[in-house]
């Protein structure tokens, strides 16, 4: 039986733990959440099942680690990781193995080096590995494209477009994407970070990583997609020339050329959801996944399909395409 604590308790970290609890391999001995109205309440009412888990939810997460001695942490509660990585120390230090929703997390060489460089260094002294996975980043632009090219003799692009319809999605993310938003609005969130798609950049690096290329300049382009008529989700009415959301276009330049475009569309009422991956090379390969990968759905699951994969890979700092395959098991 595998040893989990979820630290982390907010919409996604509690899905992640329902489909946990659910699995028989799996044991969760402990969660961590800051949220004063979650604490001291049993895990299993804070996650929404209909009967207790005999764990409670604590604050201290130093204290809980110490108690518990999880084999894992799964971890949730931040997409950029100068701010989580006292976290993740904190559960490598107590020797536990660590899968993290942290977008920054898949592919931080290039980006926040230093701060890389000084987890996968502990990871090692503890002889435990931690990866940062998801759905975007962690699969649908990244490693799915990455894992078509196994029939591949030649490549020259990877172009991956992403089409998500945002209200179908949770509140924070439709929030994220700038739904209801003035165009103005949006331009100033944009400026200082609060408005875009976390973890684009980092897919496009980890894609590079993977087919051996050298990213020469990465361009990042974001703009809004506006509303032509009222359009609204459960908790959000977005006025005609209002933000519905993001377009986000972000390209690797290898050799002086585009190789990798990554075209990720999240807006409220998109029609035609799905995601598209097409490599140019030797053979052509052209996939569709209809409606696109469910992101909240297939993120609890990834995240705890990985257990078994993180626990084989060598310790330190992994990338997707380092662990053994990820994969549902029954």
């Amino acid at each position: 039986m595998i040893r989990v604590v979820h630290y982390g308790l907010g919409p996604i970290g509690a899905s992640i733990a329902r489909v946990a609890a659910a699995r028989q391999d799996v044991e969760l001995v402990g969660g961590i959440e800051v949220d004063p109205a979650k604490v001291g309440r049993d895990l299993g009412e804070v996650i929404g099942l209909d009967h207790p888990l005999a764990v409670r939810v604590a604050a201290d997460a130093a204290a809980t680690l110490e108690a518990t001695r999880p084999d894992v942490v799964i971890h949730a509660t931040g997409s950029h990781l100068a701010q989580v990585a006292p976290q993740l120390r904190e559960a490598i230090d107590a020797g536990a193995f660590v899968v993290s929703t942290c977008e920054e997390l898949s592919y931080p060489f290039e980006t926040s080096a230093e701060v890389a460089a000084d987890l996968d260094r502990l990871a090692r002294e503890r002889q435990v590995a931690l990866v940062g996975t998801g759905i975007n980043p962690g699969f649908a632009m990244d490693t799915l494209p990455l894992a078509l090219t196994a029939v591949s003799q030649r490549v020259e692009l990877v172009h991956v477009h992403r089409r998500q319809d945002a209200a179908l999605r949770r509140l924070p993310l439709q929030r994220k994407v700038g739904a209801g938003l003035t165009v103005a609005q949006f331009e100033e969130r944009v400026r200082d970070g609060s408005v875009r798609h976390v973890g684009l950049p980092e897919s496009v690096y980890a894609l590079a990583h993977g087919l051996g290329w050298q990213i020469e300049r990465l361009e990042d382009q974001i703009e809004p997609v506006l509303a032509t008529e009222e359009t609204h989700s459960a908790d959000i009415v977005v006025a005609p020339g209002q933000v519905l959301g993001v377009r986000q276009v972000a390209r690797g330049i290898v050799n002086g050329r585009a190789a990798i475009v990554l075209e990720l569309e999240m807006y409220l009422g998109a029609e035609n959801p799905r995601d598209h991956i097409a490599v140019e090379g030797v053979p052509r390969i052209d996939v569709s996944v209809n409606e696109g990968t469910h992101g909240d759905l297939a993120t609890a699951a990834i995240l705890v399909n990985a257990i078994p994969s993180v626990l084989r890979a060598e310790p330190g700092l992994r990338v997707m395409e380092e662990l053994p395959l990820v994969h549902y098991r029954g």
